[in-house]
Order: C-alpha cells, then sequence, then structure tokens
C-alpha cells in the first residue's frame, strides 16, 4: 500500500482524487492546501484521512506527493518533496521557467527520487491511438499535421490564470499537453513559430486567450497547433495527421471517435478506439501508470526531461509570437 500525499485542492486536485480512488494499493493519507478551510471540506467530501496544516508536515506522512497547484508553485513544492526523499507526480506545466524545470531534473537526478509531470494527453486513448497508428507505419511516412483545442476561459483560485505572469496563458497552460504529444509522436522539435492574442484587450494585452504554432521537427513535419479560451461553443479538440499513404482524422464533436483515410482504398475507416474517456479516465491510466512504476522501481514513460521539452516549445512559441520571428531550438544536447 502506497500513501499518497497531494497539494492543491482545485480542479486538478479532484480529478486526481478521483483517480486515486478507484485505487485500492493507494491510500489517501492527506491533503494540504493555502486555503486551510477549503481543504478540509475537501478531505471530507473526497475520502481523505487528513487535511495538513502545513505542506512539511504532509509529507512526513506519506510515500509519494502530488503536486496540483497553480504553475508558479511548482518548482518549490517538488524540490521541497524530491529533497524530502518522496517520488512525485506534478501537474503540467512541470514549471513556469526553463531555469525551474532544469532546477527539478537536477533534484531528481541528485536525490534519486522519481519525478513524473503528468502529461494526461498521452492517455487519452484517440491520441495514444494516433501515435500508435503513425508510429506503425499505417499512414506511411508523416508529413503535416494540424491540432486544435478550444474552450472557455478557465477560472482557478484568485484567478491566477487571467495573470500572464502566471499562467503563460493558453500556450503555457493548454496548448503544452499538444507540444507534448506531439514531440512524443514525432521528435524532436526544430523551430517554432507562432502567432498570439488577447481577444479580450479590456482583460489583458498579453497573448492570453489565442495562439496559432507552427512547428517545424527535425524529422521535416511540420505541425500546426491552435488554441483558444475563447471558445463560445464549449471545450472541443481535433487533430489530423497526413502522411503519404492516408490520414487519420479525429474530432471530439463527430460520432466517429477517430478515422484512417487510407490513400490506395480512397476511403474512410472508423477506428474502435481501445478505452473512451467515457469508460476509463484518462487522469486515472496516468497515475495508475505512476504508481505501477513506483511499485516496480521502474521509470515512467513521461521523464522530467519531457516535461523540460514542452515547456521549452511553450515558452520559444510565446517569444516567438513577442518579436514576430521563428525560434530555433537547438538539438541534441542535455539538459
Amino acid at each position: 500500500m502506497l500513501r499518497v500525499g497531494m497539494v492543491g485542492v482545485g480542479t486538478m486536485g479532484r480529478a486526481h482524487s478521483d483517480a486515486y480512488q478507484r485505487m485500492p494499493d493507494v491510500a489517501k493519507v492527506g491533503v494540504y492546501d493555502i486555503d486551510p478551510e477549503r481543504a478540509v471540506t475537501f478531505a471530507q467530501e473526497q475520502g481523505w484521512s487528513a487535511a495538513y496544516g502545513s505542506f512539511e508536515e504532509m509529507i512526513a506522512a506519506v510515500d509519494f506527493v502530488d503536486v496540483c497547484t497553480p504553475t508558479p508553485t511548482h518548482a518549490g513544492y517538488v524540490l521541497s518533496a524530491l529533497y524530502g526523499g518522496h517520488d512525485v507526480v506534478c501537474e503540467k506545466p512541470m514549471a513556469r521557467t526553463l531555469a525551474d524545470c532544469a532546477l527539478l531534473i537536477e533534484a531528481a537526478r541528485e536525490t534519486g527520487r522519481t519525478l513524473m509531470p503528468a502529461q494526461v494527453l498521452r492517455f487519452f486513448p484517440e491520441y495514444s491511438s494516433a501515435t500508435r497508428i503513425v508510429q506503425s507505419g499505417e499512414i506511411g511516412n508523416p508529413a503535416t499535421v494540424r491540432t486544435r483545442r478550444g474552450g472557455g476561459f478557465p477560472h482557478g483560485s484568485d484567478d491566477w490564470y487571467a495573470d500572464f505572469a502566471q499562467s503563460g496563458g493558453v500556450t503555457l497552460d493548454m496548448i503544452i499537453h499538444d507540444f507534448d504529444w506531439l514531440r512524443w509522436t514525432f521528435g524532436p522539435v526544430a523551430s517554432v513559430y507562432a502567432k498570439a492574442a488577447s481577444l479580450d484587450p479590456s482583460r489583458s494585452t498579453e497573448p492570453r486567450d489565442y495562439a496559432l504554432v507552427t512547428l517545424t521537427f527535425v524529422s521535416g513535419v511540420v505541425a500546426q497547433v491552435e488554441g483558444t479560451w475563447a471558445e463560445p461553443g464549449g471545450f472541443s479538440v481535433s487533430l489530423e495527421v497526413t502522411g503519404d499513404s492516408g490520414m487519420i482524422h479525429f474530432d471530439s464533436t463527430e460520432s466517429v471517435p477517430l478515422r484512417i483515410s487510407r490513400r490506395q482504398t480512397a476511403h474512410s475507416d472508423g477506428v474502435v478506439v481501445p478505452e473512451s474517456p467515457t469508460s476509463t479516465d484518462p487522469y486515472y491510466l496516468e497515475l495508475r501508470h505512476f504508481v505501477d512504476c513506483l511499485k516496480a522501481a521502474t521509470r515512467p514513460s513521461i521523464t522530467p526531461e519531457d516535461g523540460y521539452y514542452a515547456v521549452e516549445i511553450a515558452l520559444a512559441a510565446l517569444e516567438s509570437a513577442r518579436v514576430g520571428n521563428p525560434i530555433v531550438i537547438p538539438v541534441p544536447r542535455e539538459i
């Protein structure tokens, strides 16, 4: 039985708590939040043993730590947990800056503890299926990719999403999902070019609400990534991968979740997705993977370096949007 302690009891904390509830080999020992009353209410509602008055007190009672707090606080909590001798799973993005990401990688190496950035998109069956199809060669050599992710403006405790300095806007907070999935599927990114905007200038002039990013991969694949926090019709995602032998198409608003169009047959086939998010929660799959790795003393499939590279792409997109030029990402190199 592994004992988990979680810091942060907002939206992501609730999603992670629901996942742990389905794991009989994980004891939900305690939570900590900067709002003590909210932590107590959360612990009572979600079946945690205790709400602790300090982070240090909580980690002294657990085997691993789950960080679900606003992005700027990730590095501090993760460092304290790692150097306190604990394994850590941390919500994306791993940190707000590359310097902090590098500190977390160094800390994980020094302590020998496991650190997994929670890039959950890899566990959504449509995306994992698309990766499998691409890497199997079923659509031939991939050439172009388009992804889109949109929803309403998020609201968190103290409205930290609205503070660009904290959240990094839609680029760092939301389409980092796509950046990680794309790099996982197509390999290292060579350059980034982006345009970004705030669609509500009365609230912010920072490029917070909308981004259109072009990634050029070392392999030659080109991907266009669109993200918006001003979607009027609710949350939706889509992706399209074109290869020289076929195409993958996914749109969350369509009845057939994933389709393959094969060039030689000139028709589209609906693909049965192994497990739908409606039946198997991707957050459960993600955290189950982390727990299983801890129990088996194996390295998770998502590494701290993956977390670094995802943040690097997102920050390069923000810089490109600011200066109006492509940003070259040096590869290969060690962090």
